[in-house]
């Protein structure tokens, strides 16, 4: 009885993770099974009118992409919470932008949602943040007026009026939910260090010779003054540089093509897409 007690308790701990493999591996089928039924759902008559409004970016999509977008959104919107602030009523408008820019990263990425966080809290404008930084010994408090920032495993916050700014405008190379989820990609890895998750293993030496190459170039070209499509804030560090990137890469992909074409190719296999033939694809 006592030999069997101890076999008993030698054996409780792999019992237990057993039991804990199980139970996960049950609970990711039905997520997953929840998903396909969600993305397989057509998106409200409301929602659609939303995107062709508002999002032209949305109509330059090929019909494929189009649909899969919508299934993305379905998803995004019931697995995150987006939460007003300062009084901000969420309304459809807001859901669905937000999500539609959102989810245009993951389009054709493997991947898992944006996982490691839930909530989007939405300022009503431009909104104020305090910040510390050291230099040296010190440590100096202060304040920035924001448009947007991904907290690290933690919350994305927006400010609407340039949440819906990035969606009307969508050649302008600036795009805060892109940006913000971009940053949200990048640390998919668990550092946001400008090297997100690639699609295979041999991409890695060749995106760390391209990006480095082309953020040391930036960094020379903010420092003498000088303009490129890429925004100069992008030269302030990798992760800034990958978020910035991507904003130029889905706003302005003909210019980022010609000016940059290693860095575009780079982009197209992280994406698994290429905007710039869109507009093509849409005879326009």
């Amino acid at each position: 009885m006592r030999q069997s007690l101890i076999y008993f308790l030698l054996s409780l701990p792999i019992l237990v993770m057993l039991a804990w493999f199980y139970l996960d591996k049950r609970k990711i089928k039905q997520r997953e099974l929840k998903r396909i039924q969600l993305s397989a759902q057509p998106l409200p008559p409301e929602y659609l009118h939303i995107l062709q409004s508002q999002f032209p970016l949305y109509a330059r999509l090929p019909d494929e992409l189009q649909n899969k977008l919508a299934g993305h959104i379905q998803v995004f919107l019931a697995e995150k919470d987006i939460v007003g602030r300062n009084g901000l009523e969420i309304k459809d408008q807001i859901r669905v932008l937000i999500a539609a820019q959102a989810c245009l990263l993951i389009l054709n990425r493997p991947g898992n949602y944006y996982p490691g966080f839930r909530s989007i809290l939405v300022y009503p404008e431009t909104y104020v943040a305090s910040s510390t930084r050291t230099e040296g010994m010190l440590h100096i408090t202060g304040t920035s007026t924001r448009a947007g920032e991904s907290w690290h495993r933690g919350p994305v916050i927006l400010a609407w009026n340039h949440v819906l700014q990035g969606a009307r405008d969508s050649r302008d190379g600036h795009n805060v939910v892109m940006h913000e989820f971009a940053h949200k990609l990048d640390e998919e890895n668990a550092a946001m260090d400008g090297l997100p998750l690639l699609p295979t293993a041999q991409q890695y030496q060749q995106w760390s010779q391209v990006l480095n190459a082309e953020f040391n170039v930036q960094q020379q070209k903010w420092a003498n003054g000088v303009d490129d499509v890429i925004d100069s804030y992008g030269a302030t560090s990798p992760a800034e540089f990958f978020a910035v990137v991507t904003e130029t890469f889905f706003e302005k992909p003909h210019q980022l093509e010609h000016h940059h074409p290693e860095l575009y190719e780079q982009f197209k296999q992280c994406y698994l897409l290429d905007p710039k033939q869109w507009s093509k694809d849409k005879g326009n």
